[in-house]
This record gives C-alpha cells, structure tokens and sequence, in this order.
C-alpha cells in the first residue's frame, strides 16, 4: 500500500499538471461514470494528501476522495494513449493526462464530508499545522505496542510498513514497547525521524532511508538493497546481528535486537 510520502507527492502533481483550467473527466470502467460526468469541465482548484487520503476539491466545490488501497495506482498517461477498460477515473487538460486504476476508494463527497474523515485521522508530519504533541497525546492513551500503533491511521497518519519498520531501527525503538510507556524525548525524535524520511519520499518519489554515513553511492542512485535498513532483510545493517520478526497491527515487522533491545 502507498504510505504517506507518495499521496503527498501525488496531490503535488496534480496540482501541478492539472490547474489551472478546465478538465475533461471520463469513466472507461464505467463505475465512476457519474461521478466522472460531474467533474468534466470543472477546474481542479486544489489538491492534497492527509496521511494516504487524497483530497481533489475542484470549481463545482464537489471533492474527488481517492484512498488507494493496496493495489491502487493514480499515474500520468500520454494524452493520445487510447484509455483501456480498467481505468476507473481519467482526468485531462491540454498538456496532462492520468488514469486512476484498482483504488479502494474512490467518489465523490462535500467539504463538510472531507473534515469528517480528517477529524478521525491522527496528525500527518508532512502537514504544517499537524504537531508533536497531538502525536504524543494519542500514544499516551493506548497500551499498544509502539510497532502497532504506528499502522493505526488515528495514532499518526500515512505512516506504512516500511516506514514503520525503518523509524523505529533509526529510533532504537523495540517494536513491542508499549506506547504509553515512551518517554518524550523518543516520541520527539520518532516524529522527528519520520517528518525526515516522509520530506525525502515526497522529494524522490521514493522511500530511501539509508544515511551517507552508512553508503558509497549517492541518494538519488540507490535502489534494491541499499534503501533500506531492517525491511526485509536478513541482518542488520549496522551490527550485522540476525534480524527479528514480530507480527504487529497484523503485519510482519523486521528489527534488530541488538540495535533494539527492548
């Protein structure tokens, strides 16, 4: 599933691609036809990412509300390229095109409808307003394991697996730690890791959390094995030491009980 960095990056794009003006809005699946008829020849007037929930609010004042899901894609697409059956949204001006594919959710909604679903979502780092100490305040009411809590969008929003995974090794955070027992100062540098490596994503368009210190090669060239500290590998980077798995917020968590000691 894509976690935060990408949607954010995503509501960065369309704004850039597809406004100002008028769009040409179709259904090749036809699922979305409706809603596709009452956004064609709006104007897409803003466009943003609240952890993995992407906000399109357009001239109309209707909001496209897309979530992803796990096998959903919103990607650019050659104008003259000929739409198949599986696309479930196109949006067009003169110069962009994207086709939106698989999301998990996609429709159409009102502002009032919009500050609903963000009221039930924790604090995004990659949002100016959102702050530390909403983020502290939501881990001191659960007993979760931090590995948990960090999965829950009403905890923190648009964190994932992997960045989940990756925060709390840069962290020396045991996954299993109970929330409410975090001191302040790990909570300040969980938030702190994660704002980081969040901005990086949205600047590559990519995750990559690995440090200069810890490879040759630079940022922008690393791929594979190089990303990445604990996710899906085998030894720690660092140490070298076996890598651990948990089952966490029901999915695997990959850390070093070296590095991680609980």
């Amino acid at each position: 599933m894509p976690e935060g960095h990408t949607i954010h990056r995503l509501a960065n794009d369309l704004r850039r691609t597809l406004s100002p003006g008028p769009i040409a809005a179709s259904s090749p699946q036809g699922r979305f036809a409706p809603g596709a008829t009452l956004l064609d020849g709006a104007e897409l007037k803003r466009a943003e990412a609240w952890g993995k929930y992407l906000f399109c609010t357009f001239s109309n004042e209707v909001v496209l509300h897309i979530h992803l899901g796990l096998i959903g894609k919103f990607r650019p697409a050659p104008i003259e390229e000929a739409p198949s059956s599986t696309i479930r949204l196109r949006l067009e001006n003169q110069t962009d095109c994207w086709h939106l594919t698989g999301p998990a959710r996609c429709e159409l909604i009102t502002g009032h409808e919009q500050r609903l679903i963000v009221g039930k979502l924790g604090p995004d780092p990659l949002r100016a307003r959102s702050s530390v100490a909403q983020f502290r305040d939501n881990l001191a009411r659960t007993r979760l394991p931090i590995g948990a809590a960090l999965l829950d969008q009403s905890v923190i929003a648009g964190i994932g697996n992997v960045y989940r995974a990756e925060v709390l090794f840069l962290c020396g955070i045991h996954p299993g730690t109970p929330s409410n027992t975090l001191s302040s100062q790990a909570i300040d540098e969980l938030w702190a890791t994660t704002k980081r490596l969040l901005q990086r994503g949205v600047r590559l368009n990519r995750i990559i959390t690995t440090g200069a210190h810890d490879m040759t090669r630079p940022i922008s060239q690393r791929d594979g094995d190089d990303r990445l500290y604990v996710y899906h590998r085998t030894n720690c980077r660092w140490c070298g030491t076996e890598l651990t798995t948990l089952h966490l917020g029901g999915r695997p968590i990959q850390f070093c009980p070296h590095c991680q000691p609980h």
